[in-house]
């Protein structure tokens, strides 16, 4: 993005404002995200629990994301955003004191997963659909380059500081006295910033705002559903990812701890890890940004040839033996999705009528941050029986049949970048 292209975001201070406070929520989000893993893995060792707890963040995220979205049709995503981000404050500071006092126990941690899903089928339409109401719409495309470009770098600097924390004060490994000092500090970091960026979301002027949903949530929902099986492009490409999501998206949430936990250096391998794939996504933007559209084909090959890639990668993982192989692993794939991320998000918003965003959203992000994590659980069952080295070889060889089918008999291949002024109608 050049100078000109960004010029005149940043002299929006409503962009500012929201950027800002996006960029330092997303970094405890990062802490938050090897924490509570790591908390549930000191506490039980078992892959199962894990599953578990992270079943419990998705099931009423994946159920209720959908009334969120309706939700922020209706009233306002600012507004739907601003009570979610108190709600996450308060949960994370519970979370914290527990860990801190020594206090911190299984039944607490799964009603506090619970409730941690439950405010994020909130903040997720919400988050993803407030850009168009902040931004002129010639602006958004940049606008998402930008958001998502900054999201990246906490995802490689957040775990790389997270890694730190848990090596200098501790990782809940040790016996003695404050040994998960290092976790309880993640989430009072984690509670620190849902607060800031709800701050600094209360300086944004909303704009560009439609009028809001008046029928009934339940009717709402269901014309927003209706309004994406309509578009049959939009259809075809959410049901081909929700196939790879529930299966490769629970394979990853469970396996790499796991892989960290019993092969590496435990928390700080795992951040390590997890920054660089957040490298490897920022790196994959850039290249995007500095060559333009990367294609192979149509914009729907390009998907599904990315996706071969990613299965073909995900194979050796679980057969490494240090970090740097896994890291390295973890950097080609995080190049690999960071091309297609401002794309798919930028058509998805622009294809779809601003009164319908929030719903429509809501739609796209329960594909991946609800399905994938309710997955997490049967991976977990299935680490009982199946080593590391099978779960990713399993996960790998199933993407690779799942991009290859798509391509020889769904029309996916033939699907062109959409344009606002030449795309479909919805």
């Amino acid at each position: 993005m050049t100078d000109a292209d960004r010029s005149p975001l940043l002299r929006e201070p409503n962009f500012r404002w929201m950027m800002g406070g996006g960029v330092v929520s997303a970094l405890g989000d990062q802490f938050t995200m090897i924490a509570l893993p790591w908390l549930v893995l000191t506490l039980t060792g078992d892959a199962l629990t894990l599953g578990l707890v992270i079943a419990l963040m998705s099931v009423p995220r994946a159920i209720f994301m959908l009334v969120g979205g309706a939700l922020v049709d209706r009233f306002s995503p600012k507004s739907v955003l601003m009570l979610s981000k108190y709600a996450n404050a308060a949960l994370l500071a519970i979370l914290a004191a527990l860990v801190l006092a020594g206090q911190a126990s299984m039944p607490a941690i799964y009603v506090l997963a619970f409730c941690l899903g439950l405010s994020s089928a909130f903040s997720i339409p919400s988050g993803t659909s407030l850009l168009p109401h902040v931004v002129a719409p010639e602006h958004v495309p940049r606008a998402n380059g930008m958001m998502m470009g900054m999201r990246q770098l906490t995802m490689l600097s957040g775990p790389l500081l997270a890694a730190l924390v848990f090596a200098v004060f501790g990782d809940g490994r040790g016996t003695g006295p404050g040994a998960a000092n290092g976790l309880g500090i993640a989430f009072g970091f984690g509670c620190f910033t849902f607060l800031f960026s709800a701050w600094t979301l209360s300086r944004v002027q909303a704009r560009h705002s439609p009028p809001a949903a008046t029928a009934p949530v339940l009717e709402s929902i269901a014309e927003g559903i209706a309004s994406v099986w309509r578009d049959f492009t939009l259809r075809t490409c959410m049901l081909y990812w929700a196939l790879c999501a529930f299966v490769v998206g629970g394979a990853m949430l469970v396996a790499l701890p796991m892989l960290a936990d019993t092969r590496l250096q435990g928390a700080s391998a795992l951040g390590l890890l997890l920054g660089v794939h957040g490298a490897g996504t920022l790196a994959g933007m850039a290249l995007t940004g500095m060559r333009g559209k990367i294609r192979i084909g149509t914009f729907g090959t390009t998907i599904l040839a990315a996706d071969f890639v990613s299965g073909l990668l995900l194979l050796p993982l679980g057969l490494v033996q240090s970090a740097w192989q896994a890291a390295l692993l973890l950097l080609l794939l995080g190049a690999i999705g960071g091309c297609m991320q401002v794309a798919v998000f930028s058509s998805i918003q622009g294809r779809v009528p601003r009164q319908m965003l929030g719903r429509a959203m809501s739609i796209f992000m329960f594909i991946f941050m609800g399905l994938a994590p309710m997955s997490a659980a049967v991976t977990g069952f299935l680490m009982r029986y199946l080593s590391l080295g099978q779960v990713f070889m399993a996960a790998g060889v199933f993407l690779m049949l799942c991009s290859a089918a798509a391509w020889l008999l769904t029309p996916i291949r033939a699907f062109a970048d959409h344009s606002p002024a030449s795309g479909e109608a919805v």
